[in-house]
């Protein structure tokens, strides 16, 4: 994607970034005076002055960073040469050097450290980058010169990744706008403008919840609960000033524990209530009357362009291309997880009458009754598996993997070296093992704390090119685990260490990149899932277990009888891990297919969970008041499905390292993984990538086997060629 998708991770905190593109060379007369301007120095090939930065630098910086922005774009459009690649491509993606090295500062405290001061700027800030977007994507003189070099391309291609870069080039100017009337350009800008508040609006409000819906406990209250997590609300509680109290923070990483493990069944119900209400309190913070916006909103814009609807212009360069074909993919799946929760649910059903609890299983009781059918079906405590998730131990193993598969090497960087934004955050060095040759930095900032946004994520400060000199790529991952009192470990469940590992994939993914041009670190929404989806399948590798699952007090190796019992109970749990998910998948998708006019937010999600057979005792992943993927930015807006997309690119990809001589670490497959799945990026066509690494597309078989759901049944002759006829 160009530089103009990139402003909008900045200023919309979008869940992943793939390479903001921050030059250190040249640039003189950048103003020293503010940190968030002046060119990165020190080791490295410069890092980010963290440690200087000032929020009332972000005005003054950004002032004068958009203006030499659209200056760099106004020389490219107004150049008398014609247009070739050079002059105009090339160009582009030099352009704005200033505004990019602002904007990581700026993501920092919009994603790491909020606060009123910092959402009151985002307010403000917001409609004036969208103002400067659209002069940008609206610029006819510019657009012409890129049209031209497009066409140019056609005729004479060029070598593949610059072709690519073309492509994806002119493809974003078109999609925004660029060869509207002069009328309705102006009437899409002024729609981008009302979005960018509109979105800065609901990610405070969610985070507003988030901060402000904390539930204590006194010491009457904590049974069921793990020691670990006692420890840690107790010094969170500390921390807000309720010393001698409990602290169950409005956060995933707080809320999940203590659903799986409180015997409380009323405190769970306020917990999950809590969580599941954020952004739906019918008070100023509520988010339902903004999301009718925004879908007005969006729908409007993409209908000045000649689209129906905002999916079909959004899914138009995505692997799956169409709307309908993303509701294909689910709508296979979704009978088998539905029918899977009911199994769950009676098994739980069963556990509770047999504790004589007389409840029948609502919404907070799922994990809590799960937990149990998990001891009873097999034997397994996750609690017990906890002892051997070592936070610290986790991380070593996410570097032997990367080691083994990508020949890297991490050193810790000595504390002071490099700077950092707060005190938890550390550093290590990434040199390639064989020629010792620096490849990157990694940033780790692993624990929740307020102003922080919750789950996990990853980002790029900066990403990997070489057209114009060689980059070092700096890049982080984003944890909000519970920090736990002074000389205690941090132990995590089996679910948040394959997220530690998937958040670190899309690590891999910036470091491994091997492209030219910085706008080529970006991917195809529903591609860039899989290849940290596929990391999380080296978490139960042989190495990983024997090597780094170690017990925090005596450092014993997980006991491969506990091993056994986690893979025998590898599809447990299924049904409702699927379908929260899926629901929220299919809600993001029909929402955005509705008439957007006619739509009361609130209704339409329980009218069309119903319509769905929505089981009566889970709810979606992400309720659509709180749906930050889809509502507080446009990354993930009718492309939450790509999780499952990748994810049946994934089960395919680990059968062919299952099927190979070495197992997942067979050498030969780990190079073609780098090679086609994570060194490219976006500078070649994904399927292409993944027809090179597989030899074949993938098959959704995998993906039903490894959820233990029934495979589909063999397609008869007539609806292959029903297929294939759509399909030409």
């Amino acid at each position: 994607m160009i530089k103009l998708n990139k402003l909008n991770l900045i200023l919309f905190l979008a869940v992943l970034s793939f390479g903001l593109h921050a030059k250190t060379s040249s640039d003189k007369d950048t103003q020293t005076e503010n940190t968030l301007l002046a060119e990165w120095t020190g080791p490295y090939g410069g890092v980010p002055a963290f440690d200087k930065m000032k929020l009332s630098d972000v005005k003054p910086a950004f002032k004068v960073a958009m203006a030499e922005n659209l200056a760099d774009y106004d020389k490219i459009a107004n150049n008398k040469a014609p247009a070739t690649f050079e002059n105009t491509i090339v160009a582009m993606e030099k352009a704005g050097e200033k505004l990019n090295r602002a904007g990581v500062y700026f993501r920092i405290w919009g994603a790491n450290m909020s606060s009123p001061e910092v959402r009151k700027l985002q307010m403000e800030l917001a409609p004036k980058f969208s103002e400067m977007q659209s002069k940008i994507s609206q610029n006819k003189k510019l657009f012409a010169r890129i049209k031209k070099v497009y066409h140019d391309s056609i005729e004479n291609p060029l070598d593949p990744d610059q072709q690519r870069l073309v492509k994806t080039t002119y493809e974003s100017f078109a999609m925004n706008g660029a060869d509207l009337s002069p009328e309705k350009q102006k009437r899409y800008a002024e729609i981008n403008k009302e979005l960018s508040s509109l979105y800065t609006r609901f990610a405070n409000n969610v985070l507003h919840d988030e901060e402000g819906y904390i539930t204590y406990l006194n010491k009457d209250q904590l049974s069921g609960l793990p020691d670990s997590f006692i420890s840690a609300a107790a010094k969170v509680a500390e921390t807000n000033g309720k010393k001698g109290q409990y602290a169950v923070t409005n956060t995933r990483s707080s809320m999940d524990p203590f659903l799986t493990y409180s015997d409380e069944r009323e405190l769970r119900q306020q917990v999950w209530n809590n969580y599941y209400s954020r952004g739906d309190n019918n008070d100023e913070y509520d988010n339902n009357d903004i999301i009718q916006e925004i879908l007005k909103l969006r729908r409007e814009r993409v209908e000045l362009l000649g689209y129906n609807n905002y999916a079909e212009w959004r899914l138009q360069n995505r692997m799956a291309k169409t709307p309908e074909n993303a509701m294909n993919l689910m709508e296979a799946v979704w009978p088998a997880a539905i029918g899977r929760v009911k199994e769950e649910v009676a098994d739980m059903q069963a556990v509770a009458d047999e504790l004589g609890h007389d409840i029948t299983i609502q919404p907070w009781d799922y994990r809590y009754y799960a937990e149990k059918v998990r001891k009873k079906k097999y034997a397994l405590d996750s609690n017990e598996v906890k002892q051997y998730l070592q936070l610290d131990n986790l991380r070593e193993a996410m570097f032997y993997v990367a080691g083994e598969l990508f020949n890297f090497d991490f050193k810790p960087v000595k504390e002071g070296t490099v700077p950092v934004f707060q005190e938890d955050v550390k550093v290590w060095e990434v040199t390639d093992k064989t020629s010792g040759e620096l490849v990157g930095l990694w940033y780790l900032d692993p624990f929740a704390r307020p102003g922080k946004r919750s789950g996990a994520w990853a980002t790029s400060y900066r990403s990997h090119s070489t057209f114009d000199g060689e980059e070092t790529v700096l890049s982080s991952n984003n944890s909000n685990f519970i920090k736990p009192a002074p000389g205690e470990a941090v132990l995590v469940s089996w679910d948040d260490a394959s997220t530690f590992f998937h958040e670190f994939g899309h690590a891999l993914h910036a470091l491994s990149s091997n492209v030219r041009y910085p706008s080529l670190n970006g991917g195809v929404r529903d591609y860039t899932e899989f290849q940290s989806q596929l990391l999380e399948r080296w978490l139960s590798t042989d190495a990983v277990i024997n090597n780094y699952l170690k017990h925090h007090e005596t450092g014993e190796v997980i006991p491969k009888e506990l091993i056994a019992k986690i893979k025998k109970a590898s599809t447990f749990n299924q049904g409702f891990a699927t379908t929260e998910y899926l629901a929220s998948a299919l809600m993001d998708m029909k929402l955005h297919l509705a008439d957007p006019e006619k739509i009361d937010v609130d209704k339409f999600e329980k009218e069309t969970l119903a319509a769905l057979g929505m089981p009566d005792e889970l709810v979606m992943r992400h309720r659509t008041p709180h749906f930050g993927h889809v509502f507080s930015g446009e990354g993930y807006a009718t492309a939450y499905y790509g999780y499952m997309w990748a994810d049946v690119l994934t089960s395919d990809a680990a059968e062919a390292f299952k099927e190979a001589p070495g197992g997942f670490y067979d050498k030969a497959m780990a190079d073609k993984l780098v090679k086609y799945l994570f060194a490219p990026r976006n500078a070649m066509d994904p399927a292409e990538a993944y027809r090179k690494f597989r030899g074949r597309d993938a098959k959704i078989d995998a993906l039903m086997r490894d959820r233990g759901f029934a495979e589909p049944k063999e397609k008869t002759e007539k609806e292959n060629k029903k297929e294939d006829k759509k399909a030409a």
